[in-house]
């Protein structure tokens, strides 16, 4: 059972001791502590933050303990009840609130939860400010409001609706066009959040949903996570109702991947390829992705006349770096979408919107949609860290062995080299090395991973 803390929010296995799983006591603390944090950005009489979850079977208690944990501290509280994550974003913007909370794990398993925390922008926190709320959180002594002063909370069920609304009115979603495609498409909406919110979306585009998985109930039918080997299912779906192609989401919807005619994975890294090839096409500019996404955004970006970018690995970075690129679309390889013109945030319901658009105005399938992108093949292995292991030593050592390549070491270490890359780096949630590497064929791809583990455990003599 595990309580990680981080500058990104606050995750844990629900159950067992506090302060060391995300307990009912874990939560009220990090919330009063992020409440506490949020009235010190400005001095004013009324803060409001908005709350959101997805479909977790623990959803409900955590969404109660930090509600009710800010309306002790005297902050009002926009209650969205089952939301997704950026339907969660949005509302911060359109209710000019002081922050928001949304109560998902992403695409861990059913046992864990989180608060993931918001500013009053509806944009993940800085590296200093979540390191704001951690400290409060373990050296504060919080003050809470006196019983005149306690906040209300106020329910709001309408916003998922209004996401639709902003995204219809997007200049390059071309409703027009969906419609007359005439499209079926299978919705794996893995028992949570999306199984409500792309649905409706998809209705609203003209497109007939087939619904898998979209009851929210928090009982996820396989692993979470939008990985090929999970998503079998969706696969066999949509070849037996003759579908134009599947879609399915993370738990908080804030992932994306699809399935083509013919069962098989368009990929996820190249969710963000296609969408950005059509905006891109619309719009010239420059593209932003972290380090460990495809060569494959870059050879688009270039292809349109404009920049790509990469970032260190995280969402506020992506962001950060889209700002000061003015990226016209960026995002993350496992599926992310961020599409300034509606918000800075990854949003799977845009990311779904623009590739409908893109579809139905080239006219192709899915398949021969994927056939106009290189095909690059990643690797994603990982080493398991222990005590004795130095890894800022043994990333520098990897640095200096290969100078004489092109060196980022803005996140860990990314070697490219002319037909591939290698990216080296510590995970911010947990205890272990990951080892990302793209090539030209997936067995080149694997065995690069397995050269680069093997060089690791050699400098750490194990």
């Amino acid at each position: 059972m595990t309580l990680i803390k981080s500058i990104s929010g606050i995750r844990g296995t629900i159950g067992g001791k506090q302060g060391e799983n995300l307990t009912p006591i874990d939560a009220v603390k990090y919330a009063a502590a992020y409440g506490s944090w949020v009235k010190q950005q400005r001095n004013k009489e009324n803060y409001r933050v908005v709350v959101g979850r997805d479909a977790r079977i623990s959803g409900e208690m955590v969404q109660q303990l930090v509600m009710n944990t800010l309306v002790g501290l005297g902050i009002h509280v926009i209650d969205l009840g089952l939301s997704t994550t950026p339907t969660v974003e949005i509302a911060v913007a359109l209710e000019h609130a002081d922050g928001g909370i949304i109560l998902t794990a992403s695409h861990n398993p059913k046992q864990w939860n989180a608060l993931k925390l918001l500013n009053s922008k509806g944009e993940f926190l800085n590296a200093a400010a979540g390191q704001q709320i951690l400290d409060i959180a373990e050296n504060a002594e919080i003050d809470f409001a006196e019983v005149d002063a306690l906040g209300k909370i106020t329910i709001n069920d309408a916003y998922i609706d209004m996401h639709i609304d902003e995204i219809l009115e997007l200049d390059l979603v071309n409703v027009a066009a969906i419609k007359k495609a005439k499209l079926k498409v299978v919705v794996d909406g893995v028992n949570s959040t999306g199984g409500i919110a792309v649905p409706l979306l998809l209705e609203a585009l003209g497109v007939h949903p087939i619904k898998l998985f979209c009851e929210p109930t928090g009982h996820f039918p396989h692993n979470p996570e939008p990985l090929k080997e999970h998503l079998m299912d969706l696969m066999k779906k949509v070849v037996a109702e003759q579908a134009d192609f599947g879609i399915v989401v993370d738990p908080d919807v804030d992932r994306l991947a699809f399935v083509d005619e013919n069962g098989e994975m368009f990929g996820e890294e190249y969710t963000l390829v296609a969408v950005a090839d059509y905006v891109l096409k619309h719009t010239k500019g420059n593209t932003v992705s972290n380090m460990s996404s495809s060569r494959a955004l870059r050879d688009v970006t270039e292809k349109h006349g404009g920049t790509y970018t990469a970032s260190a690995v995280g969402e506020v970075n992506v962001v950060e770096k889209m700002k000061e690129t003015q990226a016209v679309i960026g995002g993350e390889g496992n599926g992310g979408i961020i599409y300034p013109e509606l918000h800075y945030g990854r949003d799977s319901l845009v990311g779904i919107a623009l590739f409908l658009s893109h579809l139905a105005e080239v006219n192709t399938t899915v398949s021969e949609l994927r056939k106009r992108y290189t095909s690059y093949f990643m690797s994603k292995k990982k080493i398991e860290l222990t005590p004795q292991l130095d890894v800022d030593a043994i990333l520098k050592a990897m640095a200096t062995r290969y100078a004489s390549e092109e060196i980022n070491t803005i996140d860990g270490v990314k070697i490219d080299f002319a037909e591939n890359w290698v990216h080296l780096r510590k995970s911010n949630t947990e205890p272990i090395i990951r080892i990302y590497t793209e090539a030209k064929s997936q067995k080149e791809a694997d065995a690069l991973a397995d050269r680069f583990i093997s060089e690791i455990k050699a400098i750490a003599n194990v």
